[in-house]
Parts: C-alpha cells; structure tokens; sequence
C-alpha cells in the first residue's frame, strides 16, 4: 500500500491509527521489560516461593474481561446504529473500569495485610514487582477512563455518525490493549 494516496482524510486517519500502534507497542516493551525483569529475579534466593496471588486480583481480572465483552457491544452497538445500546455499553465498561482499579487497591491491601510490602524490611523483591508492575497497568487503565469519558461525550454529542468512528475504533482497541495486556501480567504472576 502506498501511504501517500488517498485523501488528506484518509491519510489522517491512517497517520492517527500508526500513532496508537506506536503508543501501544511502546507500552507493550515497557512492560515486557518489567516482565523480563520479574523473571531473571524469579532466579534470586530470596525469592518468595510461598505465595499466592491476592484473590482480588483474580476478581479484577473477571471484572476487566467482562468490560473488553461491553466494549465490544459498545463497538457493535455503535456500528449498527443502535445509539442507546452503545451509549449504555460505554457507561457499563466505565463502570467495571472503576471497579478493576478498586479490586487492584483492594488486592494491594490483602498484600499488606499478609504483611508482604512495596518497600522497607517486610518487603520482598516479588512483591515489590507485583506492586509496581499492577500500579503501571492501574495508572493505563486510569487513562483508558480518560478515553472511555471522551467516548461517552463524544457519543453523546453524535460525533460519531456518518462512518466518522475512528475515534471510537481507536478508544476500543486501547481498551482490548489493557485488558490483553493484564491477562498476559496476571498470568505471569500467577504461573512465575
């Protein structure tokens, strides 16, 4: 294909949709990185062997699955013109957003109190991954809400009708993105 062809509309549209890759790339490296790390230091001797994910994170986890399922009726909803179904599927994936962030501060607090901190002498190197690892992918959901209050406004105001739904699209593939990207976290957590 040959990016210079086409309308300067259609040109944006692809400038925009490499852009998100981009971020989205970006993003998978960073926590790539931190996975690669979490795994050399599996190795260490003080490594916690004995330990066993906070079960609020594995509600987090159900709860997160379910909001990619209403981004997608979101999606489907919008494209096949049902205006009220989109807008109630983007208010319910706000909504199991805010939930996985509180199941996340939640699961931290079930870490402390097994008394297994991000820093200090009680802490442990494990931990301390799980800690920072989950609050880089709670700071990305944060931004995700951001984009889902863009969505929502955006839809509310009909910005998306007439075939103008690249903003949306872009919105639904950075919220796959983070549920994807929790799914690969979580289970290196569970399994490593």
């Amino acid at each position: 294909m040959d990016f210079t062809q086409g309308t300067g509309q259609e040109k944006l549209n692809r400038a925009k949709k490499m852009i998100l890759w981009f971020a989205i790339i970006s993003l998978f490296m960073m926590f790539a990185g931190l996975i690669s790390a979490y795994i050399v230091s599996s190795k260490r001797k003080d490594w916690l062997t004995d330990f066993d994910i906070p079960s609020l994170f594995l509600v987090s986890t159900a709860i997160i699955l379910v909001s990619s399922l209403t981004m997608h009726l979101a999606w489907t909803g919008l494209k096949s013109g049902k205006r009220s179904v989109a807008s109630l599927m983007l208010g319910v994936t706000f909504v199991l957003g805010i939930g996985f962030i509180v199941c996340q501060f939640l699961g931290f607090q079930e870490l402390i109190n097994n008394n297994l901190y991000l820093t200090g002498p009680a802490s442990n190197v494990r931990t301390s991954y799980i800690y920072v690892i989950a609050f880089l992918h709670i700071l990305h959901v944060i931004a995700g809400l951001v984009v889902l209050l863009v969505l929502i406004y955006n839809h509310f105001k009909q910005k998306y009708e007439n075939g103008q739904t690249l903003g949306f699209e872009q919105g639904v593939t950075f919220w796959h993105f983070l549920d994807i990207l929790w799914l690969l976290l979580i289970s290196f957590f569970y399994f490593v």
